[in-house]
């Protein structure tokens, strides 16, 4: 059986010997988004929380529960901004006007700083619980920039500085796009292969048109019908390997990350191990 490293799956006791071990808590980030006929709604968080889940039994630490809702639903969403969401929309059977701003009850900017706040608020309810670094993982490959605002607002605080716990932010396919020309992707190859590495029963591939055809809300340079398990299930370990140097690093480096500008800076552990 794997090893149980999910916060809310664990006792009082487990959780201080793991944090005590390697005081490092991943949070996945994702939403509610089409990825294919082929991949489930889910697509984005379930990677999102396989990488967190991943990263704690490689390098220690705990993974947190994933955050499905509170993203924006009318910018970087496939039903809303995809140049065929409209059929996006028919194939979920809904008016595509339900992603449009007059059925939402807060403005685009709103729901920015919105996420925003709801970030800083886990970052402080993560530290409150005794973790020195707090991670957290996007799914949702538009997150990274809020995670990211997040870790550096959260940074900031001269607590955080001094003494309280810093925040890092990475999404997989920025770790190993050096590594892999098809890196990347929306329900392509490479988020399918993800899945059927992951959650298999999910998938399913047959439900994609003959090769030639167009695929609706999918693509990325590998084609979603070249989809592999095992090509997803090593390129999630590269990039949780590589994760785990940073914050590795960031652990037994801290005063590197606590000056200005510096706390997002990434492959500064190469640098010592050269």
């Amino acid at each position: 059986m794997d090893e149980e490293v999910r916060y809310h799956m664990l006792r009082p006791a487990q959780v201080l010997e793991r944090r005590r071990s390697c005081p490092v808590a991943y949070v996945p980030l994702g939403n509610l988004e089409w990825h294919g006929v082929h991949n489930p709604y889910g697509t984005d968080t379930l990677q999102a929380e396989a990488m967190a889940i991943m990263c704690a039994r490689r390098g220690g630490g705990i993974a947190f529960p994933p955050l499905y809702y509170g993203e924006s639903r009318l910018e970087a969403l496939m039903e809303a901004n995809a140049s065929d969401r409209d059929d996006i929309a028919r194939n979920m059977g809904l008016d595509p006007g339900n992603f449009k701003s007059g059925r939402q009850a807060f403005t685009a900017t709103e729901q920015a700083l919105n996420y925003q706040r709801l970030l800083l608020h886990i970052l402080v309810e993560v530290e409150t619980l005794g973790f020195e670094l707090g991670v957290l993982v996007a799914g949702h490959y538009p997150l990274i920039d809020h995670a990211r605002s997040a870790a550096l607002l959260f940074n900031k605080r001269e607590y955080s500085r001094r003494s309280g716990m810093l925040a890092w932010a990475f999404v997989d396919y920025l770790m190993v796009r050096h590594l892999y020309d098809c890196a990347g992707d929306h329900a392509g190859g490479w988020e399918t292969s993800h899945m059927l590495a992951i959650h298999p029963q999910t998938v399913d591939l047959s439900m994609l048109p003959e090769r030639g055809k167009g695929l609706v809300g999918a693509g990325g340079k590998m084609d979603p019908r070249d989809a592999r398990a095992e090509f997803g299930l090593e390129t999630m370990v590269a990039a949780a390997d590589l994760a785990i140097k940073e914050v590795r690093h960031r652990l037994d480096h801290r005063e590197l990350y606590t000056g200005h500008g510096n706390s997002l800076r990434e492959g500064m552990w190469r640098e010592d191990s050269s």
